[in-house]
């Protein structure tokens, strides 16, 4: 894991001394609010709908047990003894009072995190394959790049103030955990021909208002290319993205209204001019941060009490097959630990738990953790003779949770619960559709699936990718829910269909469970995933599903 220089060091000590002095500021009256604004957005603080909110950095989702447990330590001192881990694989407290965020801040740089450049028109958090570096399909560890990337971006005096945020995600293998296709820039690890290593660059991809999948503008580019070429993206949207309407900001407006064409075209003389201006120094960097990325110590060690467990406790088994995933070490698996327990919200983590989790990483783990798009935590090295009594810890801890991909494993955004732009509550439909369908015993037999819920048209659940998407809005003051089918935001990402007429809050959850039955009806057989029912029957016979009490009333 890449450990601060003394010059990171010493720029984030500066930041933090900065934004003291600017809350001092605004406390006795010489900022007012407004003046205050950009300041605190820069530095990862906004005004939701209660309180403040921190948003705190996690680059490209890692985290070591020790900045684990100051998140912690910061969750009963200055909050309420929790976080909320996001799709951005950032935290954010909810609660934190505007004079004590300056200590906050000090505490996070202890360990080596900040919250700069979590909001603002910048470049914002990398983000990354949460299984990094240990998944088997994996052709290169992506955390190199994706740190090389954070250093280059972090204060870019050319990048501070750009038509709107732009979001960087990175993979390193063929099936796309990180979402590439929905990001402003997406880069997938591949090899060309000879074997090389390269990337695959995505330009335009976005959810929000105006959902669009990203279009590939170069099939291969050479590792030795990646700053100017992502500079080059950035310098022409800098250049011709809009700033006369935040609504149409996006790269991916731009990329829409001038053509992928010219704006490739573009792209690539910018990259012909700047290319010379790189003499070799970013590889220098990439080399000295790669060694910071070194596989752990594997240790070789029998793996016979792992598979006698597994055949002889169900619950063990049940685990085992949901929350585990193949590692590139056959001896080991990559555990993800679910923070979606039916009832609970999604995302969410006491400050015990995090505790816990910190010392399983220490102990059985090498050091290690994720925290994933998906809003769980991944414990990326575990070897499989300490899974049993590393699932018991789990179980006792509340984390044992045996549902991931399955539908309780739920993303959503924090919704009218928090967010001062929300028009509708995500978390109460998340915990009762994870209860409602627990209570039915039907996830396991619905398989694969995955539900992601937006609380406005932001999409910050990512509803637009998911295999079923709610998104909640305000009809004349009252709580509107309306349903995609068919999104995907893996490598072969689409934009869900929209179903039709929207849903009350209490309409909501018998109408996911009319649509999960007609999938259970229409489907070949038992293995036929949910999305892949979808994709070959099409939205007509869910439709007809979901609003067959309408057309009966009608009838009537």
């Amino acid at each position: 894991m890449y450990s601060y220089s003394d010059f990171d060091e010493a720029f984030v000590r500066t930041r933090v001394a900065q934004f003291t002095n600017q809350v001092e500021r605004r406390l006795d009256g010489s900022l007012t609010e407004d003046e205050f604004r950009p300041l605190r957005l820069m530095n990862g603080l906004y005004l939701q709908l209660h309180a403040y909110m921190l948003r705190i950095a996690i680059p490209y989702g890692s985290l070591n047990p020790g900045q684990m447990r100051q998140l912690a330590y910061i969750a009963d001192t200055w909050d309420k003894g929790y976080g909320h881990f996001t799709t951005r694989q950032n935290i954010q407290f909810n609660w934190p009072k505007l004079p004590e965020v300056p200590a906050i801040l000090s505490a996070l740089a202890d360990v080596q995190m900040h919250s700069i450049q979590t909001s603002g028109n910048c470049v914002r958090n990398v983000t990354a394959d949460h299984f990094a570096g240990a998944a088997a399909d994996e052709i290169a560890d992506p955390r190199p790049y994706a740190e090389l990337l954070r250093q280059w971006s972090t204060d870019h005096p050319e990048f501070q103030f750009l038509p709107r945020k732009f979001k960087i995600a990175i993979t390193g293998a063929p099936n796309d955990r990180a979402v590439t296709a929905a990001h402003d820039i997406g880069l997938r690890i591949v090899r060309n021909a000879a074997g090389e290593t390269g990337f695959q660059v995505l330009v335009g991809g976005g959810l929000g208002r105006t959902p669009m999948v990203a279009m590939v503008v170069r099939d291969f580019l050479p590792e030795a290319d990646l700053l100017p070429y992502v500079e080059a993206v950035l310098s022409v949207y800098n250049s011709f993205g809009r700033r006369d309407n935040k609504f149409k900001a996006r790269i991916k407006i731009t990329l829409h209204e001038t053509g992928k064409d010219e704006i490739t075209r573009l792209v690539e003389a910018e990259f012909a001019r700047l290319r010379p201006l790189f003499g070799g120094n970013d590889q220098k960097l990439l080399a000295d941060i790669r060694e910071a990325f070194a596989p752990p110590a594997f240790r070789n060690a029998p793996v016979d009490a792992y598979d006698a467990f597994h055949t002889a406790d169900p619950v063990f088994r049940a685990w085992a097959d949901t929350n585990l995933t193949a590692h590139r070490n056959d001896q080991y698996a990559i555990v993800t630990v679910s923070l979606k327990a039916p009832g609970k919200t999604p995302g969410d983590a006491t400050s015990e738990q995090m505790r816990l989790l910190a010392d399983l990483a220490e102990r059985y783990g090498h050091g290690d953790l994720r925290i994933s798009h998906e809003q769980n935590v991944i414990l990326p090295h575990v070897h499989k003779s300490d899974l049993p009594v590393l699932h018991a810890a789990l179980v006792k801890a509340g984390l044992g949770t045996a549902n991931v991909g399955l539908l309780s494993d739920i993303i959503a955004c924090p919704g009218m619960d928090y967010c001062a732009l929300a028009t509708a509550r995500s978390i109460p439909v998340a915990q009762e559709l994870a209860t409602h369908f627990e209570a039915l015993k039907l996830e396991h037999e619905i398989g694969p699936l995955k539900i992601k819920i937006s609380g406005c048209i932001n999409a910050c659940g990512h509803h637009h990718v998911g295999h079923i998407g709610i998104l909640g809005l305000d009809r004349a003051g009252v709580e509107n829910y309306q349903i995609t089918l068919g999104g995907d935001g893996t490598e072969d990402a689409v934009i869900g269909e929209k179903t039709g007429p929207g849903f009350a809050y209490d309409e909501i959850v018998p109408a996911i469970e009319r649509i999960l039955r007609a999938y259970l009806g229409l489907r070949q057989e038992a293995s036929e995933t949910f999305l892949q029912a979808f994709k070959r029957v099409g939205m007509e016979p869910f439709k007809a599903a979901l609003y067959a009490s309408e057309g009966a009333q009608d009838a009537a």
